[in-house]
């Protein structure tokens, strides 16, 4: 019987100089590869990446003898109490297990530049929690040979079953907000939802245009908006949305800072809430008990979300696969007073 060997060593076996005979460059060019620098000729990169997955290459972690280590938490933005929320739940979890905690911001990018990934690189965390952020193939790849392991919060593109991810379920909470309003008796019923490259603001915006579906009722594309999540777009939108004279008698915001910024283009149109305009948000965060009126929302278990996220990087980082790879948390409806039937019902 002839016996077949592998042509690649396993993975178990290679090393950076197994990468560098294999390609025909020095080792000092391999780990520039690995490391992410970018003094590397193209030519030479794409080799040697192809070298590395061949031999499935995966540097064993490095960890401090005299340090529990830290995560890395890394926020899309960190500028609203939605970001607090997510940084709560993450702590929770690190400050139990005695772990350090760093928080980086991408100043509104969905994706990390690649001298932030460099930084990263160097400085080597236990794992890294990505916020409404997600990484380039190629970035993935680079933090798996590293042994550095990374998940998702309501990442803002579909991910492959390898990326571990925590989010809510988005469509539910489109579908919540408008059933929600067309019970009342509300017929023009406008959204603002997030950036539309961003899967929960389109997921949303899907289950809004399934309860109109289900109702019979034919949504008017024009009151369909996408901007970011932020008071401003909120306030900029609903001007815009509230000065026409087909105007809307209830707006779904995107979020309970974006659904502030509708109060006030209300305020400024003279229009009260709820008596002339419903306004329902999303989050049910803190602040959106307290707004004059207190705001009808969308629950996002946002602590959950994170506590759940990092829980489940701190198994990877001990060598435990979760059971699965996407979790998906309720979201409900939280009726409060900025909600109520039209004055004028047609």
């Amino acid at each position: 019987m002839t016996e077949h060997r592998p042509l690649d060593p396993p993975a178990s076996t290679t090393t950076i100089a197994t990468i560098a005979n294999d390609v025909g460059v020095s080792v000092a060019t391999v780990s520039k590869v690995l490391n992410g620098r970018g003094d590397v000729a193209p030519g030479t990169r794409a080799r040697v990446e192809a070298s590395l997955d061949r031999h499935q290459y995966q540097r064993r972690a490095r960890r401090s003898p005299t340090s529990a280590g830290r995560v890395d938490l890394v926020f899309h933005e960190f500028d609203t109490g939605w970001a607090m929320e997510i940084l709560r739940g993450v702590e929770a979890v690190t400050t139990a297990a005695g772990i350090g905690l760093s928080i980086a911001q991408l100043d509104g990018a969905h994706r990390p530049p690649a001298r932030w990934l460099e930084a990263l690189l160097a400085d080597r965390p236990l794992g890294v929690v990505f916020v409404l952020s997600h990484l380039a193939d190629a970035q993935q790849q680079h933090l798996r040979r590293q042994g550095i392991p990374f998940v998702v919060v309501d990442t803002d593109s579909a991910t492959s079953a390898s990326v571990p991810t925590v989010g809510s379920n988005n469509w539910n909470g489109g579908l919540l907000a408008a059933r929600h309003l067309l019970d009342l008796g509300h017929r023009r019923i406008a959204i603002i939802s997030g950036p539309p490259d961003v899967l929960c603001s389109r997921a949303r915006a899907a289950g809004f245009q399934s309860a109109h579906d289900e109702a019979g009722m034919t949504v008017d594309r024009e009151l369909i908006r996408y901007g970011s999540f932020s008071a401003g777009a909120g306030h900029a939108h609903g001007l815009q949305l509230l000065q026409r004279p087909d105007r809307p008698t209830a707006v779904f915001a995107g979020s309970d800072i974006q659904a502030m910024g509708v109060l006030r283009a209300a305020r400024q149109c003279g229009l009260r809430v709820p008596e002339d305009l419903s306004v329902i948000g999303y989050d049910n965060l803190p602040v959106s008990a307290w707004t004059d009126p207190a705001l009808t929302t969308i629950n996002q278990p946002l602590r959950d979300m994170a506590g759940i996220a990092t829980q489940m990087l701190l198994d990877l980082t001990r060598g435990n696969e979760p059971a699965t790879s996407r979790i998906d948390l309720v979201t409900e409806l939280v009726v409060r007073e900025s909600t109520a039937p039209p004055a004028n019902p047609h």
